[in-house]
């Protein structure tokens, strides 16, 4: 009935959302030609000043509202030398120093830049645009790409047992250094030696069948030709000559395109070729729209095989509705689209009110975690079980910085007396419900890319309809949860995937990768667990129906700490494109569900099909 219900309004909230986002942006608009401020496209030349200065003059002129930047079809180049820096902590990013932003909007109302098809090129490393405490904002019809990616590409020309012969692609800058023997990639202000791999197929574009994560060896090669390489330490017998590599590195200093603290924000027609760390990361942003949006290559015809060194998409800690629909998402180093909170970690108990949580992980701190009204639930760690009642916020200030720019701990006081219970040598995270979104990811694209194809860790209502899942790898969708290690919350209650095709994934292994649809939150004591984590009582659960699988191995579901979950109407072909592999045997692993329903699906192999409840 969920299902039914969602279809007919889910539909109608995006189309009032679109429609409420373009008649506040284009009232009272004032278009701007960049061209008439020297901001010109196919000169060859550095427009990262000209543009700053621009944005400058035209943010004084006309207050930051009700703008439009219009740019004129073409290719702009962007250096770093001469654009704005800026102090942005970025959730799974790294906190690096100053960042050079290319197109800085901060403090800006019913912007929209239109790149009119223009074709946006990066050199270096830098941040092609932020849009920061911002409203009604549009971004349309550009391209994102980098000159020479940090990411480089080759191709295997002999693979032995002595060793691995590469060619890099022309444009790669590359080079043996002569003290060391290693391989080094460089660039405009950076080099680095690559530290792992993506193999992909040369005709298919999918990720070569299990492969996973490469750790390659380039701390010893010789240049056999001019441009051709050989790793004399790497030995790897599944790598054949003609498969292409994507020789990466785990950095991810900035996205594409940056969202903080924004609202009713729309991103249109945009694609992006490259981007070193995600495609676009938002955090703490009301209400983002992502219509016809794509992380992708340039075409059938585009010689990379690769595109962003992380996530697609990233929501961290957003709330309203996030809708992401007609996209294109290939290549990608993750996720075609993760959204999440941050779980902070409790330290210390003060009093009966007063807590101090801190941001765990490395990669998400200093950025606002909530504000005064905002409801918060905590919950044991260990276990992932509440404790005690949702309390709300009556302040919350920085512990270890001036300013929530760049913090880690916050003291954070609540209405209600805390759990007796609750102590910090018990282990206890807070989660902010205040600042989670409802979802919509339908008629999107996703394929040939590292790791997952979707995380959805929300608990109001989301739907994943009608997207193609085509060859993503690992699992096509996962629903986690985590207050140990990545600390991304949350529990989903009211879940709908319907309408999908997934065609082979699970090719490779990556964490969480137990079953095509992975419900894998991080519990480490699951046997002590006295409640569940995903579903709930009185709520709507996970519905999966009405979905084509066609795969090649067992795994289909995989669920765990669950309460309300609903495999019906779906319909299973199973092929021989790959031999099975995965260490999951099961059609249906269960571990710790509750209210199950799964009838009414078709298999091509009834025979094939099992299920395991733990």
């Amino acid at each position: 009935m969920t299902s039914v219900n969602f279809r007919h309004i889910a539909p109608l909230i995006s189309i009032c959302m679109l429609l409420s986002f373009s008649v506040k942006a284009q009232s009272a608009t004032v278009t701007v030609n960049l061209s008439s401020m020297g901001v010109r496209p196919d000169t060859g030349k550095d427009m990262s000043g000209k543009l700053a200065e621009a944005i400058d003059a035209i943010g004084e002129k006309y207050g930051k509202a009700d703008v439009c930047l219009k740019f004129e079809p073409g290719r702009y180049d962007f250096h770093p030398e001469k654009a704005p820096r800026c102090d942005y902590y970025i959730s799974n990013h790294d906190q690096v120093a100053q960042k050079p932003v290319a197109m800085d909007f901060n403090g800006w109302s019913g912007l929209t830049v239109d790149g009119a098809g223009a074709e946006f090129i990066f050199h270096g490393r830098m941040m092609p645009v932020a849009v920061v405490n911002s409203s009604d904002c549009i971004l349309k019809n550009f391209s994102i790409d980098f000159d020479n990616p940090h990411i480089s590409q080759a191709i295997i020309i002999e693979s032995g047992a002595d060793g691995i012969t590469f060619r890099p692609e022309k444009w790669v800058k590359c080079r043996r250094d002569k003290k060391t023997s290693r391989f080094i990639s460089y660039g405009d202000g950076w080099e680095h030696t690559p530290t792992s791999a993506i193999a992909f197929e040369p005709d298919t574009r999918h990720i070569v069948y299990r492969t996973s994560d490469l750790w390659c060896k380039l701390d010893s090669v010789t240049e056999v030709s001019p441009g051709v390489f050989k790793a004399h330490k790497w030995i790897d017998n599944r790598l054949k000559a003609g498969t292409v590599l994507a020789l990466r590195t785990g950095g991810r200093p900035t996205p594409g395109i940056l969202l903080s603290d924004d609202t009713d924000t729309s991103i249109e027609n945009v694609k992006i070729h490259y981007a070193e760390g995600m495609g676009v990361l938002a955090q703490v942003c009301k209400n983002v729209t992502l219509d016809h949006f794509g992380v992708c290559l340039r075409g059938d015809d585009d010689p990379r095989y690769f595109t962003t060194q992380a996530d697609a998409t990233h929501f961290s800690g957003c709330k309203g509705h996030i809708y992401s629909c007609d996209g294109l998402y290939e290549g990608m180093m993750d996720d075609a689209i993760n959204i999440h909170g941050t779980y902070l970690k409790v330290t210390s108990r003060e009093d009966d009110h007063t807590l101090v949580g801190r941001y765990m992980h490395p990669q998400a701190y200093g950025f606002k975690w909530g504000e005064p009204g905002d409801t918060v639930q905590f919950l044991a760690t260990r276990r992932m079980d509440i404790e005690g009642s949702p309390n709300t916020i009556r302040t919350i200030t920085p512990v270890d910085t001036p300013t929530v720019d760049g913090a880690k701990e916050f003291r954070i006081t609540f209405t209600d007396p805390l759990p007796a219970t609750m102590l910090p040598e018990g282990s206890y995270g807070m989660e902010n419900l205040t600042w989670s979104p409802t979802a919509q990811f339908e008629n999107n694209t996703i394929r040939n890319n590292r790791a997952r194809g979707s995380l959805f860790s929300t608990p109001r209502h989301t739907v994943v309809r009608n997207n193609l899942f085509d060859h993503t790898s690992g699992a096509a969708i996962l629903l986690c949860g985590d207050c140990n290690g990545w600390f991304e919350t949350g529990a989903c209650r009211d879940v709908t995937i319907t309408d999908n095709r997934f065609i082979n994934s699970l090719t490779n292994m990556f964490q969480f990768t137990e079953a095509v649809i992975s419900i894998y939150p991080v519990i480490p004591e699951l046997n002590n667990q006295t409640t569940y984590f995903h579903g709930g009582d009185d709520v709507a659960g996970i519905t999966i129906a009405g979905n084509y699988f066609e795969t090649f191995d067992i795994p289909l579901l995989y669920a765990k700490s669950v309460n309300g979950l609903h495999f019906s109407g779906n319909h299973v072909t199973y092929n021989t494109d790959y031999p099975a592999f995965h260490s999951n045997t099961c059609t249906f692993r269960l571990q710790r569900v509750k209210n199950v329903t799964i009838d009414n699906n078709t298999y091509s192999d009834p025979a094939r099909t099992s299920t395991r409840i733990d």
